[in-house]
């Protein structure tokens, strides 16, 4: 449910809503427009039922939400929520590039990247320190020993950090270092998980399930927001199809789509939404064409050596050619990088 409130409703007005509405042990997300306030409850709304909010001073409507992704949706917060994380702003006119190995396998390894990327105008370093990987015999990570070369890496480029967490340990250690938490596709529909790293604060990407339809992507974003935490980044990184050919299909109509029904920024993974590393510049193209607020991609120093992604992870000349063609589908849209 959302209480729309009329344009000259006082700020007692809507204090006198929210009051009610948390006597009655419901949620409130309160809305700040320029000509409005919108209220959204949560919670069970039956308690309501002899409530004529209607009458209340400066209540204009109530609208009734159909879409079970409350805190997520459009209806309770019409604009686009943008995140601060060190000095970048994702979710406004810039366009931003998270960029690095899918791990970190070691410290000669991850600064060489480190350094390259930092010249090339990218602003997050991503690297994997806990890998949950589909054969338990592949390389699992560093874990805390490669968050502490992310930190390191941070420390010298300037480059913020964004890393896989795959459970409620590895959370906690993440939390330490870290400056975006990343949950992976593997645990979209953890749902203890996610309500952890909703009790956590920090700002977390959230990366589409392999075989999730865009609704159930947002009911996982919903339960992050449900423990407080509204600074989610929606990442589209390809879905499970009948195509062998690529690792996965990468929906890019997911990437409006998602912008239309949610206020949350939209990132795309076309290295793991293609597989294949030549199919990763053109679809990191198309990605932006279609509205999304930045990439992440896998880059390696040498990705024929790389334990882990080699063949969708870009050397350097590959990702410098990347950089050049998406400032120039930047500029066409008129965004920045």
């Amino acid at each position: 449910m959302v209480i729309v409130m009329k344009p000259q409703a006082t700020q007692e007005d809507i204090t006198g809503v929210e009051k009610l509405l948390e006597r009655l042990n419901l949620g409130v997300h309160i809305s700040e427009g320029s000509e409005r306030t919108i209220i959204g409850v949560i919670g069970d709304k039956r308690q309501l039922a002899e409530t004529p909010l209607e009458l209340m001073p400066g209540v204009q409507r109530i609208v009734h939400i159909v879409e079970p992704y409350k805190l997520a949706g459009r209806a309770f917060h019409p604009k686009n929520t943008k995140i601060q994380v060190g000095n970048e702003i994702i979710g406004g006119n810039k366009v931003l590039v998270m960029a690095g190995p899918c791990a970190v396998e070691s410290e000669e390894q991850l600064m060489s990247t480190a350094r390259f990327l930092k010249t090339q105008g990218a602003t997050f370093l991503r690297g994997g320190a806990f890998k949950p990987r589909s054969s338990p015999y592949s390389f699992q990570g560093l874990e805390e020993d490669g968050l502490k070369i992310l930190a390191e890496a941070r420390e010298e480029t300037g480059l913020l950090i964004i890393s896989e967490a795959v459970s409620t340990r590895s959370l906690e250690l993440a939390a330490k270092y870290v400056d975006i938490i990343q949950i992976g596709a593997r645990n979209m529909q953890n749902f203890s998980l996610l309500q952890e790293v909703g009790r956590l604060k920090l700002p977390v990407m959230l990366k589409r399930g392999l075989s999730a339809t865009i609704e159930e992507w947002l009911n996982a974003a919903e339960y992050i927001m449900s423990e407080g935490n509204y600074n989610i980044i929606l990442c589209e990184r390809g879905i499970r199809t009948f195509e062998t050919y690529t690792r996965n299909t990468l929906d890019l109509s997911s990437i409006p789509a998602a912008k239309e029904l949610s206020h949350l920024p939209v990132f795309a993974d076309p290295s793991h939404g293609t597989g294949r590393w030549e199919l990763v510049t053109p679809m990191s193209r198309a990605a932006i064409a279609a509205g999304a607020d930045g990439i992440t991609v896998e880059v390696h120093p040498n990705p024929k050596e790389a334990l882990s992604d080699g063949p969708q992870s870009l050397n350097f000349d590959n990702f410098t050619e990347l950089m050049i063609d998406i400032r120039r589908i930047a500029s066409i849209l008129g965004r920045e990088m």
